[in-house]
Order: structure tokens, then C-alpha cells, then sequence
């Protein structure tokens, strides 16, 4: 999503950087492949299936055989296999896919669980990997694949896991395995959410939620600590149109798990001509000044922080707090991409609000997927938050086709998309006010989904006042709504700042 992978940046080096200098892992051996029946040549030996996924014979990868999962609108066919691994080793699992919205992934790490996918289909197999390292004790990782709910069917072939491990796999079942091995969100078993709208319309402060003082519609922006193609900024050149400036990213502590670090950018340092931790300070008072709030933000595409015990989630707060205290953030934005445990997310964070006091502003920054229902990894943690919530930026963009509240699948970059989308946070618990709507600020910020401020303005219309709408309207109103996001104002200067002048406008008429 944000920073784009095949952008390599001086803030990213750093952290592959740290990473070598705190861990030493056994690489994996190449000669091996741990998986059994990786190609599914002998049916669905050795791994876990409902009866929804069969193997067959076409369409394939390679060789004789291939999985085939229909997803349903109750059951995303995930199938499953316990694999024997080493300590300390780093794995790459591999598989070609074939289908729209086709996951796999790895839990039980011993580390940080980690997941990919694919957003759509070209009706040609695609190959997904995803790379992780065994803690120190770990001796087994469960390997998985599914579809997604009400996508249809999916194929998927030739897994790969070389390295040390490997052996006996489970006896193969006609069960769905365990929900609590899904570390996709597990949507409810209807597609269609309750139509009834949440009562909830009070004001920003109203019933509980997270502190600061914004405005009432409030326009979020992103500010790039490295460098990738938009134009460099220091924080005290972003544009006046911003309420809430995020800073991407915070730093993985490789000493802490759970822990972040903040690291200013050399890259960016040298684009700017200089740009001392000194001068990053001085502008975020700067922005104090103007009546801005700024907010660290944990996470992004390439982040790494893995909060999933009790003790990662104090190490989370510790160290958040530490950054606020010697910066001045006024609070933290999470944006973890690659896995949430919402249950110590959410501890983490109320400790956090707990060291901070009520002016902590806490934001969450979701993929559209993991909004999808109150069961969903981000919604689930922002319902367990909504006493300290600011607000939710969901990211309305690489997202491809949804679910909307009503039951029908709406695709990104239409106004449908966009409200329907933002009626299942709110019908699923969150107020108004905790609900904003994410975009990238040029058609270079992201991969796909990028809509002119006009698309923006007309949702916002059709939530907040129920005109502008396209074939979807809310059941209700939401006068409440509390604004728009956008990555980044950097993307933004570089296409002549036209999303934020156009879009705070809007906001400041409603």
C-alpha cells in the first residue's frame, strides 16, 4: 500500500540494517522442500480441507494436480498443514494462485505471523510468497491458503518451504480448520450486516473516544520520512489544509519485541540540504503553534512490529510514550500491514492512554479487507477501543471489489465503494466521528484506486447529507463523519496540492 515495494528507500535499508546487526538466523537450505504434497498430486493428503475445497486435475501449475477452494459467503476454504521446522531458521513459503482475493500464510512462528495475497484474477496462476523467521523454540508452523468469502473459486498449486524440517503432516480432514488459525479477519457468516444504522450520531468527545482537539472534519495527511519519488518536506512546509500529520514510520526495536523506534531519514536529510533531529522537533512545535496535531505512525507496508503478547503490548506502550515525550507527538496512528493481534493491540493501547492521559490521539489506518465486519482483525480492535478511538482512516484504495453494508459487492474508485464501506464501521459499532475515508492523494501514491477530490467530496456528501450519492444510499445520515485521510502530503505537493485545497474546502463547508 504505502511505500511501494519496489521502491528501495534510505529509511528502509536502515531497518534491514538494524535487523542484521541484533539477529543472526540460519539460513534456509534450498535442497529440502518441507512441504508435503505441495502440488496436491495425491488429492489433499496431508493437509486439513473443508468439504467446500477438492484437488483437481485443471486448471493447474504444473504436474497433474492442483487445489481448488468455493469460497463461500460463510466459509473462505482455507486449507492447512502443519510443518516441521527448525529454530531460528528464516523460511520462504511460495505457491502460485489462481483467482481474485487468494491468501497464504504462516502462524505459529514463534515470531511475527505473517500473510499475502493477491487482490484479483487475470484467469492465469500468479505466484505469492512471503518470508518469516522461526523463534528460538519453535519447532512447527501451520502453512495455510484460502479464498475469500463470496469470491468464488480459487486454485492453488505447487507450495514451496525449502529448508531444514519437514516430516509427518495431520491426518487430512473434511473440517473447516479452527477459526483461532485464521490470521485473515474472519467476517460474519452473513454477507449482508444488519440494516439497521448504530444510533450513535454523537459529537467528536461524545460517549467516550480518544482526545485531542481537531476539528470536527478533519483532513489527515501522511508525511514521508524517506524519500521515493514525492517531494521531500520538512513538517513545517505541509500545507495549512492539514488538521493531523502522521509521521511514516516508526522503526521496529530489534531489542524489544513490540518496541518502536524513531530514526529521522538521512535520505531525506540530504534531499532537504540538511534536516537535524533538532530541526524535526522544532517544526512539529512549529505545527503545535498552527493548531496541528502530529502522530507517530507504526507500521506501513515494509513495517514489521509485531504486537502479540502481553509483554510486546508493554513494550509497545513504553516506548510510543518514550517517543512522544522526546519529540512531542501527540499520539500514535497504527498502521501494522502485516498482521494485528487486536486483543494486545488493544492492552498496548489503553496502557498507552493510561501514561498519556486523555489528549492521547490514537488513529488506525486499516486495508479496506481487515474492515470488512466487527469480526475483522482492525474493526475488531477498534470496537475494543472505542472508549480511547480518535478515528479510523481506512484506506479506500488497492483494494479492488468489497462487500458493501447491503450485501453487494461494490468495486474501488466509485462513490459506492466508498460509502458502503464506511456504513459497516458504523452499523458495527464505531460512532461517526471515529469514521474517516482514505485515499491516495495522486494516481502515483498508489497502486490502484485513486479517485479525484470530486469522487472524495461527493461521499463525504452522501454520508454526511445524503445527496451526491451513486446507486447506494446509506439508511441514514451521519452529520458526525468525521473526514477524509490521504497518503501523502507529500504525493499531494508533488501533484500541486489540489487533493488537500479541494477536500478541506469541502470539509470546512459541511
Amino acid at each position: 500500500m504505502r511505500r511501494p515495494v519496489q521502491l528501495v528507500t534510505g529509511l528502509a535499508a536502515g531497518i534491514v540494517a538494524a535487523a542484521a546487526l541484533a539477529f543472526v538466523v540460519t539460513p534456509a537450505s534450498a535442497a529440502t522442500n518441507t512441504i508435503a504434497n505441495p502440488g496436491f498430486e495425491s488429492g489433499l493428503a496431508s493437509w486439513s480441507c473443508p468439504s467446500i475445497a477438492k484437488a483437481t486435475s485443471s486448471p493447474v501449475h504444473s504436474g497433474s494436480g492442483a487445489l481448488e477452494g468455493d469460497a463461500s459467503n460463510s466459509d473462505n476454504a482455507q486449507c492447512a498443514q502443519t510443518v516441521t521446522v527448525a529454530p531460528g531458521t528464516a523460511y520462504t513459503l511460495s505457491a502460485w494462485v489462481n483467482g481474485a482475493y487468494v491468501f497464504i500464510g504462516v502462524t505459529g512462528t514463534g515470531t511475527s505471523d505473517v500473510s499475502t495475497w493477491t487482490p484479483g484474477t487475470n484467469g492465469a496462476f500468479q505466484q505469492l510468497s512471503v518470508g518469516f523467521t522461526t523463534g528460538a523454540s519453535t519447532t512447527s508452523v501451520s502453512v495455510w491458503v484460502h479464498g475469500w468469502y463470496g469470491q468464488g473459486t480459487y486454485y492453488a498449486d505447487d507450495f514451496s518451504m525449502p529448508g531444514p524440517g519437514g516430516g509427518p503432516s495431520p491426518t487430512p480432514s473434511t473440517k473447516s480448520p479452527s477459526p483461532s488459525k485464521s490470521p485473515s479477519p474472519s467476517p460474519s457468516p452473513s454477507k449482508s450486516p444488519s440494516p439497521s444504522p448504530s444510533p450513535s450520531t454523537s459529537p467528536s468527545g461524545g460517549g467516550g473516544g480518544g482526545g485531542g482537539s481537531l476539528p470536527a472534519h478533519e483532513l489527515t495527511g501522511y508525511w514521508q520520512n524517506f524519500v521515493n519519488g514525492a517531494t521531500p518536506l520538512r513538517l513545517s512546509a505541509v500545507s495549512s489544509d492539514y488538521d493531523l500529520i502522521a509521521v511514516a514510520f516508526a522503526d521496529t526495536d530489534p531489542s524489544k519485541p513490540g518496541g518502536v523506534v524513531f530514526n529521522l531519514d538521512s535520505g531525506l536529510s540530504s534531499a532537504l540540504g540538511g534536516y537535524s533531529v533538532s530541526d524535526f522537533k522544532s517544526d512539529i512545535a512549529t505545527l503545535h503553534s498552527r493548531g496541528k496535531k502530529v502522530v507517530i505512525s507504526v507500521g506501513g507496508q515494509n513495517g514489521t512490529v509485531s504486537v502479540g503478547d502481553s509483554t510486546a503490548a508493554a513494550n509497545f506502550a513504553n516506548s510510543v510514550f518514550s517517543l512522544m515525550q522526546t519529540y512531542g507527538f501527540d499520539g500514535v496512528d497504527v498502521d501494522l500491514e502485516n498482521g494485528l493481534t487486536p486483543d494486545a493491540m488493544s492492552t498496548a493501547l489503553h496502557s498507552l492512554r493510561g501514561k498519556a492521559g486523555s489528549g492521547l490521539i490514537v488513529t488506525l489506518a486499516p486495508e479496506t479487507l481487515f474492515m470488512q465486519s466487527a469480526s475483522a482483525t482492525y474493526l475488531s480492535l477498534a470496537l475494543k477501543i472505542k472508549d480511547i478511538l480518535t478515528v479510523v482512516h481506512t484506506q479506500y484504495y488497492n483494494s479492488g471489489s468489497m462487500n458493501g453494508c447491503d450485501g453487494n459487492v461494490y468495486s474501488q474508485g466509485s462513490v459506492d465503494f466508498i460509502t458502503s464501506q464506511a456504513c459497516i464501521a458504523i452499523q458495527a459499532g464505531l460512532r461517526p466521528d471515529q469514521v474517516a475515508l482514505g485515499f491516495p492523494a495522486s494516481s502515483s501514491a498508489a497502486g490502484s484506486g485513486f479517485v479525484s477530490s470530486s469522487v472524495v467530496n461527493a461521499a463525504v456528501d452522501c454520508l454526511t447529507k445524503g445527496t451526491n450519492c451513486g446507486t447506494f444510499h446509506p439508511p441514514t445520515t451521519w452529520p458526525t463523519l468525521r473526514g477524509v485521510m490521504t497518503w501523502s502530503v507529500n504525493w499531494d505537493k508533488s501533484a500541486g496540492s489540489t487533493f488537500s485545497s479541494s477536500v478541506k474546502s469541502h470539509l470546512r463547508s459541511l
